[in-house]
């Protein structure tokens, strides 16, 4: 028996014996997704380096038929590309004038819903959360998935800043643009520019908590459309971005043409690499 069970069956209180244990259980599930996960990561590496499973079952002292159960069973690698355990997706709250109280835009609203289903898609536990209208946010925390640009939140901005290749502009007078340092290019959304035309430019990244204990996966667009059509990459192409950057610092700009309508994409594609940060760093 495990020092903390061995605390908990001692609570003589049961109803914190059972706050206790269904905490425990939530927390031992969580780690179990998270094991299960590793471990089909682990044979799937394996064999992309030119093991049978076989070869792999001999070695790791188990049968060829549970290497095949693991390699197709359990949750997906690239699910680690969101987190670990549990996620919370942050939407941003703006002020509704006529309402008179904060409200989410529809087009965040269907971002954070779309974000929350794929995260449970590949077994993470998840829970939302809000960008104030101030602008405010705890990003010192694990697993946070947010949704919003620097125009709106403080420590959003500068959580941007640390991007050592894009980077977000707003001269004044000017409309918000996104600028690739690498190469100069400056990226504007069709909305904002003549002739204009239902084109969005959004924002990926993986950047580092302010407290450097962790990572934020950030997501923006110029409008909320950029946002949609970011979430609509990671729901059709996350395996081949979890193969490309794993859980390192990483931006990308992503291309969205939309629905005028709905602001629904209607075609998404990157427009420049996948931009690894520390590669860039040391360049």
């Amino acid at each position: 028996m495990s020092d903390e069970l061995q605390r908990i069956t001692a609570i003589d209180d049961p109803y914190l014996l059972l706050r206790e244990v269904t905490k425990r259980l939530a927390d031992a599930q969580q780690e179990v997704t998270e094991l299960a996960r590793l471990r089909r990561r682990v044979v799937q590496d394996l064999h992309a380096q030119g093991l049978s499973y076989a070869q792999i079952a001999e070695k790791a002292g188990l049968s060829r038929g549970r290497i095949h159960q693991i390699r197709h069973t359990g949750p997906a690698p690239e699910g680690a590309f969101l987190g670990a355990g549990a996620v919370t997706v942050v939407t941003p709250l703006r002020w509704d004038a006529e309402k008179k109280r904060p409200v989410v835009a529809m087009a965040d609203m269907n971002s954070g819903k779309r974000l929350e289903e794929l995260a449970k898609s590949y077994g993470l536990a998840v829970s939302s959360g809000h960008v104030q209208v101030s602008g405010e946010i705890d990003l010192n925390r694990d697993g946070l998935i947010v949704v919003c640009g620097p125009g709106m939140s403080e420590p959003m901005k500068d959580l941007y800043a640390q991007d050592p290749v894009l980077g977000w502009e707003h001269p004044e007078g000017e409309p918000w643009a996104l600028v690739d340092r690498r190469n100069g290019a400056k990226y504007n959304a069709g909305a904002d520019i003549e002739p204009r035309r239902p084109h969005d430019v959004g924002y990926l990244g993986r950047l580092p908590r302010p407290d450097g204990n962790g990572s934020v996966l950030a997501i923006a667009g110029i409008h909320t459309a950029g946002s949609l059509g970011v979430v609509h990459l990671l729901t059709s192409d996350l395996n081949s971005l979890w193969g490309q950057v794993g859980e390192r610092h990483f931006s990308t700009l992503v291309s969205v043409d939309y629905d005028p309508e709905t602001d629904e994409p209607q075609s998404v594609e990157l427009l420049c690499p996948l931009y690894l940060h520390d590669e860039e760093t040391t360049a």
